[in-house]
């Protein structure tokens, strides 16, 4: 990842960017720290972890969470038939620290995920912070994992959606990168 620098926002903090070394990068953007670091090593405590998923909420399920005496054919049989999400939505899940089930994909559209649908999830797992007082979140970047997103343009989204959120509670952001 290289350096991208970008104009400066009315609040005078410097657009997200991404930069080579360290183990924890920041940046404050529009009153929110963003820091930069890797999954296994977090740079505070958060209160909610967003993950990125799909309208059948497949993809952050581990493997091994599935756990059924139903007959397989059943279960397949019952997941078909249920209502997918709508692309866009967030669902909450409680435990500590909550779970943003950030839905930006949709596995039976190829592509499966679109930039519209990752600023409309941005917008609303900000809001859904704010609504719940909570002052860290843990957040990827999101349609760069199982989408073609490039990590650039997700910052430039991330800003965005900052610069458009009334927050009075959020105050830090640990963007979450592999490793």
């Amino acid at each position: 990842m290289k350096e991208r620098n970008g104009p400066k926002d009315p609040q005078g903090s410097a657009d997200l960017r991404l930069v080579e070394g360290g183990l924890h990068r920041s940046e404050e953007v529009h009153g929110v720290l963003v820091v930069h670091g890797p999954e296994r090593r977090p740079p505070f405590p958060v209160e909610a972890v967003v993950a990125e998923e799909d309208t059948r909420l497949v993809l952050s399920t581990p493997a091994d969470a599935i756990v059924s005496s139903e007959h397989p054919v059943r279960v397949m049989t019952e997941v078909h038939a249920s209502s997918p999400l709508q692309p866009g939505s967030v669902v909450v899940r409680p435990g500590m620290p909550l779970r943003f089930l950030a839905v930006v994909h949709d596995l039976d559209q190829d592509p499966t995920w679109c930039e519209a649908w990752v600023v409309i999830v941005l917008d609303q797992v900000l809001q859904q912070a704010e609504a719940r007082g909570l002052e860290a979140l843990g957040l990827p970047m999101i349609g760069t994992l199982h989408g073609s997103l490039p990590a650039e343009r997700f910052l430039d989204l991330l800003g965005d959606a900052l610069r458009r959120a009334a927050l009075h509670s959020l105050r830090r952001i640990w963007l979450i990168s592999g490793g």
